[in-house]
């Protein structure tokens, strides 16, 4: 047992906390990648069906909900979680290490689902509000947009929610601290492939060919202007040129020129400047060297925005359980980007952080192959989902 009883978490949660951990470690063992989590949905109904959820299953393919009724209250509360792996070769040496060659649990997927899990057991066991739960099961969080996926089978339509909330664990936060941000808390996500086109030539008479690697490269440095010169000193953007690929050999000017880029923003606004601003300065930086581009520009994630009035309740959930000292309540926004903005694109909420350690213990980086969930962790994570369903529906 690796809890920690100096962490907080509720009496009746740490009864339980042995068997969260033996979930936390088969789900772990055998990670599953996005909208490819059939046997993690069927851990996840058949705990559900146990504790008497209604459970419906199908939702974004590999998605689960689960839905249980207290009293006559009016209020629905959506609490959601991730099942998803990444397709990353584990080394953390852990004897719960991923017996899947190729795939591991390096953003802590396997630990968000195990809390959600064992606050939905409590909470059906006890009872101790008045409304409606939905616990919600999330596949393809990494970079496959599960929560649009969802929305798009119909999950507002089917478990109306009046605000959902989500967390996701954070090396280099203290351990089991909760941390709560404002407004804009995560940025926006979209990629884009450039190709350049160019004329391909011997490499000793480059007059009688147009290199689409010079044009490429001339790119590669434009792009570098664009949030230092267009974006206001005072907001977010990035542009990250992550892979650049043209040629095959030595003396042989190539006909095209690949881009790949990453592109992030904290503000709608920004985000829009940047993809018209990238396609302006593609094109007028290939023109300049007799080349032509095509730009594949992909909208993937919005910005996570967290709405005020839900992030301040979900700040005063901690702060009346662990007090200031359990909290960071202002953190600065993050440049990662999480799908569960597409959930809050459609209804107030708020995503928020649960420390998972400094240092050797817990403060590997997420999508890392030697990271791991803290399982110290598990408890305080479950207990404030309680101590927040039951907050909400009263």
């Amino acid at each position: 047992m690796n809890a920690r009883t100096d962490l907080p978490a509720l009496a009746a949660i740490r009864a339980i906390e042995d068997e969260m951990l033996a979930t936390r470690h088969q789900i772990h063992a055998n990670p599953e990648l996005g909208f490819e989590e059939l046997a993690t949905s069927d851990l996840v109904a058949e705990r559900l069906q146990r504790w008497g959820y209604a459970v419906h299953r199908g939702l974004g393919k590999t998605g689960v909900v689960g839905t249980l009724v207290c009293g006559d209250g009016q209020k629905r509360l959506g609490i959601r979680a991730d099942m998803d792996a990444l397709p990353i070769v584990e080394t953390s040496g852990r004897p719960w290490a991923s017996r899947v060659l190729g795939k591991m649990h390096a953003c802590g997927h396997d630990g968000h689902t195990t809390m959600l899990l064992g606050a939905a057991r409590h909470l059906a066991a006890t009872r101790a509000f008045n409304g409606t739960l939905h616990v919600v099961f999330q596949p393809a969080e990494e970079g496959m947009g599960g929560a649009r996926v969802m929305i798009e089978d119909g999950f507002f339509e089917q478990f109306p929610c009046d605000a959902m909330f989500a967390l996701h664990n954070m090396p280099g936060l203290p351990e089991g601290q909760f941390g709560f941000i404002t407004g804009p808390a995560m940025a926006s996500s979209d990629s884009a492939t450039i190709t350049v086109r160019g004329k391909g030539g011997h490499g000793a008479m480059p007059q009688a060919a147009v290199d689409p690697v010079v044009a490429a490269s001339a790119i590669v440095m434009a792009l570098q202007t664009i949030v230092s010169r267009n974006v206001p000193p005072l907001d977010m953007g990035i542009i990250t040129v992550g892979a650049f690929h043209s040629g095959t050999t030595f003396n042989v000017i190539p006909e095209t020129a690949e881009l790949k880029l990453t592109i992030r923003a904290l503000r709608p606004e920004v985000r829009d400047q940047l993809e018209r601003r990238i396609k302006e300065v593609v094109h007028a930086q290939a023109s300049v060297y007799g080349a032509t581009a095509e730009v594949q520009y992909d909208r993937r994630y919005p910005v996570l925005v967290n709405d005020a009035e839900s992030t301040d309740f979900a700040r005063q959930v901690a702060r009346d359980w662990v007090g200031e000292a359990g909290m960071v309540p202002n953190l600065p926004p993050l440049t990662g980007s999480e799908d569960f903005s597409f959930f809050l694109e459609k209804c107030k909420g708020s995503y928020l952080l649960l420390g998972n350690g400094v240092g050797a213990e817990g403060g590997c980086m997420v999508h890392n192959p030697g990271y791991d969930f803290n399982d110290r962790c598990l408890g305080t994570g479950a207990s404030y989902w309680v101590r927040l369903a039951q907050a909400f529906l009263v």
